[in-house]
């Protein structure tokens, strides 16, 4: 597991943009964090570093999915609306491919684990202090 401690969203941003170095296409990233934690800023950075706009990023609370094109087509799931069925509807084992990568905010609402996925939980310590706890896959290693 790496710790991470930021103090600022530009640097939480920073943190996502480090974390996108180690993923491959057909990766799939699960989020957890309370409301306002940090979570989009944590994707914003990591699609940045993917070639994505990252003012293109924004939270998919009412779309659901959002698509963002860069080298890496990044798949950005907000799964804050739902739950049971509706989320295995969605078929988010399909997302990531050879070409794409997946994130899931909200991941504690799945109804069962995606296994080879990374998890980054971001801890809201008050003001713009964040501690983020990245865990790589179980099946690869997170470069630090």
């Amino acid at each position: 597991m790496v710790k991470r401690h930021t103090e600022s969203e530009f640097e939480t941003e920073q943190v996502g943009a480090s974390f996108a170095e180690s993923l491959i296409p057909g990766s799939t990233v699960l989020l957890y964090g309370e409301l306002g934690s940090g979570k989009t800023a944590f994707v914003r950075g990591l699609a940045g570093a993917l070639g994505v706009n990252p003012t293109e990023v924004s939270s998919p609370t009412f779309t659901l999915i959002q698509e963002y094109r860069g080298r890496v087509t990044v798949n950005h799931v907000d799964l804050y609306r739902l739950s049971g069925a509706e989320i295995d509807d969605l078929g988010l084992e399909d997302l990531a491919t050879d070409s794409s990568i997946v994130v899931i905010e909200w991941a504690d609402r799945l109804v069962r684990p995606l296994s080879g996925a990374h998890e980054v939980t971001i801890i809201d310590q008050g003001a713009d202090l964040r501690d983020i706890l990245i865990e790589a896959a179980k099946d690869t290693t997170l470069r630090s």
